[in-house]
């Protein structure tokens, strides 16, 4: 079965690595240990001079949940207005209200918004409060793809929920695994009929600064 296999990249360097690796896309972003945040314009920019992979920006203000005030939802608009002006391939964000159900105003207004660019509802999903009713609600708004862990920490534990929500999608949309994917666990996951899978492939470097004498 063939299938794509998109990155998280955290810089410009990780997505040259991306590229030489052979992953399909990339989804850059900043600020890994928030869960991800947007990335400055000069990194998108840069990233997008360097390579030729294609990239789909993580627009998302802050850590913390996804229930944004008005001031940070116009943030995201005018941060995905830029990404569009930058010439990225595609837009990872998405909304959620109060009590756990997916802001289906907000969220298909940011849908319409990146258009013609596709758009990927982020693991928002995996802490909405019923994944069934999420699901409908995000194809709705007229998102192409959902990133999701099964609403756990990682794809192989809530591989239950993404296979039921991928046979339930039915074709309507993309549901992309991520969290823990590695090449041992993802014969697994190919198993339930998904074909995009979201991988970090991170590793730990050593600081280039020389320690201080005591």
């Amino acid at each position: 079965m063939s299938y794509q296999i998109e990155i998280c990249a955290n810089s410009v360097q990780s997505v040259i690595n991306a590229e030489k690796a052979g992953a399909q896309r990339v989804e850059l972003c900043d600020n890994l240990w928030e869960g991800g945040t947007t990335p400055s314009a000069a990194m998108i920019k840069l990233a997008k001079e360097k390579t030729n992979i294609a990239i789909y920006v993580l627009v998302r203000p802050r850590g913390g949940d996804f229930v944004y005030s008005d001031l940070e939802f116009e943030i995201i608009k005018e941060d995905i207005r830029i990404c569009k002006e930058l010439g990225v391939e595609g837009i990872v964000s998405g909304v959620l209200n109060a009590d756990g159900t997916v802001d289906k105003e907000r969220t298909r207004e940011l849908v319409e918004l990146s258009k013609p660019l596709p758009f990927t509802f982020h693991r928002a999903f995996d802490v909405a409060n019923d994944a069934f009713r999420a699901l409908e609600d995000i194809i709705d708004c007229g998102a192409v793809r959902i990133l999701s862990s099964g609403q756990k920490n990682s794809a192989i534990e809530g591989i239950d929920l993404l296979k039921q929500i991928q046979e339930k999608a039915a074709g309507r949309i993309s549901i992309m695994p991520g969290g823990g994917i590695n090449p041992d666990n993802i014969s697994e996951l190919l198993s339930i009929g998904c074909t995009e899978f979201h991988m970090s492939g991170k590793k730990g470097q050593e600081s280039l600064a020389k320690p201080s004498a005591v």
